[in-house]
């Protein structure tokens, strides 16, 4: 049954009630046999589980005529025992070799599933769905005893009736195992499956060898994201509990953070703009020593860039953590321009023989952990394809990362979502995570750059304060 924590600002408070968790093997005979993941893959900064959660309404308005009056708990458990087929390594179990090296233990032991119901409606929720979620930890259940990186499920599914006949699909996937796009490739086969298909559209590719290191290893590219920093300032854990907040940025905030660009950069992508903003705004926020390094970490997606390409239905880590460093007076004292021109930089930086490089630096350094002192991480997710993922009742009102600050360290991750407001505007809604007094110095120097909207919210009227213990 779910609790209140007391600690939320929304009013919202429900009760969830779970059936016994259960592990759904693969549904027909599957190899028994060791699989190494790659060298991308098994990297410490990927050793964590990382939450997505999918909304789902019972309207035919979102399309979602085709399985309306199943169950969806039973239509998605027996999907994913079909799926599991194919993608057999999923129902396996990590385990770690010579060198910290990991590989899948291919036992079929199977992914553990939670059916639930919550005495909620999706409206309930209001109508702007986005992190942070009232009772996350009730819609994705840490169940104990199954939440360790090695030996254990390597992915959890729950799926919560709510009273309208909608539903909500929460899930947590050891991240040693897919990037993004590899969990949607996935999720996307449980939702053919699920609708009634007897193939599947993209067949799946594991081949984790090509994102192996050369033999012999050799570092050929400067990878600064993996820099051994000391923390002398006592920055990677925040001492004061954090704020969890989601900020949107519509066209119209992006043509008034656009003001600030130079006529030389004009060409910039959005990602850019933003993500030059954010590091700018949360740096001045946070209030470092001005001769302090401070870093942005760019998920930066390499399948494109790899030579010859990765193979269609390849769902391995396949990205990398290009670094952009600044002394934090450098980068709060100088226009924009400055900030964006770095973040350009460090995305262009990702080429094939960058990757190459980098899985060599794993095995030569023993798969470190990519540097977090000073830093901030920002993902983009909005073409992952979340929003796209069909079980039968339509697409989701809201599908993505179920939090931001997500990771070892807390606070350091944002992800940037594809949303939808209330006034049926699209942009992007981006978590942050951040000591309380920070968090004020953020939104108002935010407001200062959007100021030319003053009747705009710039933040969602949902709040939560995670400790920092998380």
């Amino acid at each position: 049954m779910a609790e209140s924590t007391g600690i939320l600002t929304s009013s919202l408070v429900f009760n969830v009630t779970r059936v016994a968790p259960e592990l759904i093997p693969p549904a027909g005979p599957t190899p028994n046999e060791f699989k190494e993941l790659s060298d991308i893959d098994d990297q410490e900064g990927l050793r964590f589980q990382i939450p997505v959660i999918q909304f789902y309404r019972n309207d035919e308005h979102y399309g979602g005529s085709a399985l309306r009056g199943r169950d969806p708990a039973k239509v998605i458990k027996e999907a994913l025992g079909k799926a599991l087929v194919p993608y057999y390594p999923f129902a396996g179990r990590l385990r770690e070799t010579a060198g910290r090296k990991l590989v899948v233990e291919c036992n079929g032991e199977g992914v553990l599933f939670i059916e639930a119901d919550a005495d909620v409606t999706l409206d309930e929720f209001g109508e702007a769905l986005q992190p942070p979620f009232p009772c996350l930890e009730e819609l994705l259940f840490d169940v104990p005893g199954f939440g360790g990186v090695l030996d254990s499920p390597l992915l959890l599914i729950q799926v919560t009736r709510l009273k309208c006949g909608g539903f909500i699909l929460a899930l947590r996937l050891n991240h040693t195992m897919s990037d993004a796009a590899g969990l949607v490739q996935f999720m996307n086969a449980v939702a053919e499956l699920a609708r009634g298909a007897q193939k599947l559209s993209v067949e799946p590719v594991w081949e984790r060898h090509l994102l192996c290191a050369r033999d012999p290893p050799r570092v050929t590219c400067v990878h600064r994201d993996y820099d051994e920093v000391e923390d002398t300032k006592g920055t990677i854990i925040p001492l004061d509990d954090m704020v969890h907040k989601s900020f949107f940025f519509g066209p119209k905030e992006m043509s008034a953070l656009k003001r600030f660009v130079p006529p030389h950069l004009k060409s910039c992508s959005t990602f850019e703009v933003l993500t030059a903003c954010l590091w700018r705004c949360r740096t001045i926020a946070l209030q470092p020593d001005p001769e302090e390094v401070v870093r942005i970490i760019c998920i930066v997606n390499a399948r494109s860039v790899y030579n010859p390409p990765l193979p269609a239905g390849y769902y391995g880590n396949a990205f990398a953590f290009p670094v952009a460093l600044s002394s934090a007076a450098k980068l709060s004292r100088n226009p924009l321009g400055y900030a964006l021109e770095l973040v350009r930089k460090a995305k262009a930086d990702v080429t094939d023989e960058y990757m190459r490089s980098l899985a060599d630096l794993m095995v030569l350094k023993g798969r470190p952990h990519f540097t977090v002192v000073r830093a901030y991480l920002v993902s983009d997710v909005t073409r992952a394809g979340f929003a796209e993922l069909d079980f039968g009742w339509g697409l989701p009102a809201y599908g993505g990362p179920a939090k931001g600050g997500v990771g070892a360290i807390p606070g350091v991750a944002s992800f940037y979502i594809p949303f939808k407001n209330n006034k049926g505007e699209k942009g992007i809604v981006v978590p942050v995570c951040l000591p309380g007094p920070a968090m004020g110095r953020f939104v108002q120097e935010l407001r200062g750059m959007l100021s030319e909207f003053p009747e705009r919210p710039v933040v969602a009227e949902s709040s939560v304060f995670i400790s920092s213990s998380l």
